[in-house]
């Protein structure tokens, strides 16, 4: 049984009682709380667990101990906001409003428009078998900082998968980071300056835009087809704006689902060589492909292509572990960077328990149900979405993403104002698009598609069945 939907045990019910005895008054900011021993008598529970609770409220900051007096309440507890609870829907629909809205969503909130799986799709048998042998390892491991590379045995694996892919890196040229977003917040701070130009794909992951303007650089961006970027658009735009990097998505592009053809690969190569453009190449999605696809990194052999990933999507966005694979002068640098940043590289905790799961021969298996379950919901999504008219732009070969057209007539943001409202996050086409060219877009998690948002969807101002 899922825990939010577990009773509460004998500690955590005293807890509750005490906090709203608190919330009710009761029990004011600096009144002395019940005796150890009444309050057991008063619960019907021993007082080893009055002890617990009491101590747990006091890690919490919300009673205090005095020796030999006992336990005293620290003050009252803080009002609740309604901004707290409530949808923030008067955001602007920026880059950070759908990872704000589906990260800060309660458990009731349906979440179609984030961009992972829902937490029963993870290999959580693994995860916790990984747990278990992790509590038997050296204290090291448990309590120390990571070397400055990370861990030695996952970089070693990371180098093989890489091989098997075509892109020949050494162990010494890969550097563990705490999270995809970390390694390419180290590239940004790496290679660019306040005033550099970055070029983006149009529409492209939000966060991409987000991280760059927090590095305060100049965005130029490219309309993105199914086979890659307008190649055409792309050699003007590197020639006329002289991007210091390219940042994009090759295997499953974020938010269509597209595939990087070879041509396209060889002309975007050719053209950052004569531009001195490097290119960083966000390869999260790549074990949802089922045979691998053109990889830039692969072509380029790492001269001037970066390669970055991370396990979020594929085993838990809790246990944080990225990766960047470059050149070896390059990786030196970064290095240095993540020790002034972060101090110590990946966190060993979390790099053992991912080259655990990696391999132990669960995480092949894990991946393969998960394309076939993905590929499942994806034709099935296609089909109910089908019945408001809303269309797949692409049909993509592997993700659990669907980047549709509305019909005609409908606004994105409108209907993502909407569904909020009634508890289903969204993501509205204009979030991915650095030139706000996507107004009737809307990308859809086909692993987050609840019946309830079909009924939502179906009862939308202007969004009626039959329309296909």
């Amino acid at each position: 049984m899922p825990v939010p939907n577990r009773s509460p045990t004998r500690t955590e019910a005293l807890m509750d009682e005490i906090r709203r005895r608190m919330a009710a008054r009761t029990l004011a900011a600096g009144e002395k709380l019940p005796s150890v021993r009444g309050f057991a008598a008063e619960m019907c529970v021993s007082p080893s667990t009055v002890v617990e609770a009491y101590d747990r409220l006091a890690a919490e900051g919300l009673i205090r101990s005095r020796p030999g007096a006992g336990f005293f309440v620290a003050g009252a507890l803080p009002p609740m906001l309604l901004a707290e609870v409530e949808p923030r829907l008067e955001r602007e629909f920026d880059p950070f409003w759908v990872s704000r809205q589906s990260l800060d969503a309660g458990p009731d909130v349906l979440r179609p428009g984030c961009g992972w799986l829902p937490a029963d799709w993870m290999p959580h048998a693994s995860l916790r078998k990984a747990l278990r042998g992790l509590s038997r390892a050296d204290d090291a491991i448990l309590a120390d900082y990571g070397p400055t590379r990370g861990l030695l045995a996952l970089r070693r694996l990371l180098a093989r998968q890489l091989a098997a892919e075509g892109v020949a890196a050494g162990a010494d040229q890969i550097l563990l980071t705490g999270s995809g977003t970390q390694a390419l917040d180290l590239l940004c701070r790496f290679f660019l300056q306040p005033g550099d130009t970055v070029l983006l794909d149009d529409p492209c992951y939000f966060n991409f835009q987000a991280l760059l303007r927090a590095h305060r650089v100049r965005i130029v961006s490219v309309p993105w087809t199914p086979s890659g970027p307008d190649i055409a658009r792309f050699e003007a735009a590197v020639a006329t704006h002289r991007p210091r990097l390219y940042v994009t998505n090759s295997a499953i592009h974020n938010p269509t689902g597209a595939t990087l053809s070879p041509p396209v690969a060889h002309r975007i190569l050719t053209t950052a060589a004569a531009a001195d453009m490097t290119i960083v190449e966000d390869d999260i999605f790549a074990d949802f492909e089922p045979e691998p696809s053109t990889r830039l990194a692969a072509l380029d052999g790492l001269a001037r292509v970066v390669r970055i990933g991370s396990f979020s999507k594929t085993l838990s966005a809790s246990v944080r572990v990225g990766y960047i694979a470059a050149r070896g002068d390059w990786i030196e640098g970064l290095v240095d960077l993540q020790v002034a940043t972060s101090f110590g590289g990946a966190s060993p905790l979390a790099a053992e328990l991912v080259h655990a799961m990696l391999s132990d021969g669960s995480y092949r298996k894990h991946m393969a149900a998960l394309r076939t379950r993905l590929a499942r919901r994806r034709k099935e999504t296609i089909a109910a979405l089908a019945e408001f008219g809303v269309e797949p732009w692409t049909l993509p070969r592997g993700g659990f993403t669907l980047w549709c057209r509305l019909p005609d007539g409908q606004d994105a943001a409108d209907m993502a104002r909407t569904a909020l409202r009634q508890g289903v996050v969204l993501a509205p086409g204009n979030v991915f698009s650095v030139a706000r060219t996507a107004p009737a877009m809307m990308r859809f998690n086909v692993a987050q598609m609840d019946p309830k948002v079909l009924d939502v969807l179906r009862a939308m101002p202007g969004l009626r069945p039959g329309q296909a």
